[in-house]
């Protein structure tokens, strides 16, 4: 059995697809064109000398359902081969992921590498979205709730005590002459302390930084394993001969 590159199966499979639809619908559309499939021969013989001499008529048959078949084998036989070539290869096709020069997960299929793309891809995004603390307060981790604090700060509470001032004392002759005003009194103290959920930017970072170098190992390793040589399995015309044989 000879030997292929997957990637080269995996490069021509979706074009094999899209050529073997475009051929099954074009064979559909003449069997449907029943036209095409009927033919006629038929001659004209007068009664006797004195008739009319009519020339014959003849309809070729312009499409054959065997002709037809015979084509379609051909079409899905090119398909089947090419996926069965890529899904039996995939079982065969693996490769390490190498993080750093560690190796992180051994032998794995290029299936699984597939998946594990898809799914970091995935995670990256919903890291990226993560609420980050206030770079503008100074916080940290409080042990008894579980989330990140800032330091207490101390605020006081003023409320407003009316005074009165006395312009001109009052005289025999004329009442005093005062002016109300309306002073801020220190009344008590806030004492505030900031709670948040919220994770520090360098740990998103972080996090997002070691997501993006795994992405970048399992691309390598998805490479390797579809680049390995896998059998050219060639089951189509068996399944094609089984059926229309």
């Amino acid at each position: 059995m000879s030997k292929i590159a997957l990637n080269k199966i995996v490069a021509v499979e979706k074009s094999v697809k899209s050529a073997t639809a475009k051929g099954m619908g074009e064979q559909r559309k003449q069997l449907e064109k029943t036209t095409l499939l009927g033919g006629l021969s038929r001659t004209y013989r007068s009664k006797d000398e004195e008739g009319d001499l009519l020339p014959a008529e003849h309809t070729r048959v312009q499409v054959r359902a065997t002709d037809v078949l015979t084509e379609l084998q051909d079409t899905l036989v090119r398909l089947f081969d090419v996926v069965a070539t890529k899904d039996w290869g995939n079982t065969h096709a693996r490769a390490n992921v190498e993080v750093d020069g560690e190796v992180l997960l051994k032998d794995v299929p290029v299936t699984y590498l597939l998946f594990l793309e898809k799914q970091l891809a995935e995670l990256r995004g919903f890291v990226e979205r993560l609420p980050t603390l206030d770079q503008a307060e100074v916080w940290r981790y409080d042990e008894n709730q579980a989330c990140y604090a800032t330091e207490p700060v101390e605020t006081h509470r003023t409320r407003k005590v009316p005074r009165t001032l006395v312009k001109y004392e009052a005289t025999e002759h004329h009442p005093a002459q005062t002016e109300v005003w309306h002073e801020d009194v220190i009344v008590g103290f806030w004492k505030t302390i900031k709670y948040s959920g919220a994770m520090p930017a360098h740990r998103v970072k972080q996090l997002l930084d070691r997501i993006e170098r795994l992405e970048e190992a399992v691309k390598f390793a998805r490479e390797e394993a579809n680049g390995k040589e896998v059998d050219d399995i060639k089951h189509g015309r068996k399944v094609m001969t089984w059926i229309f044989g």
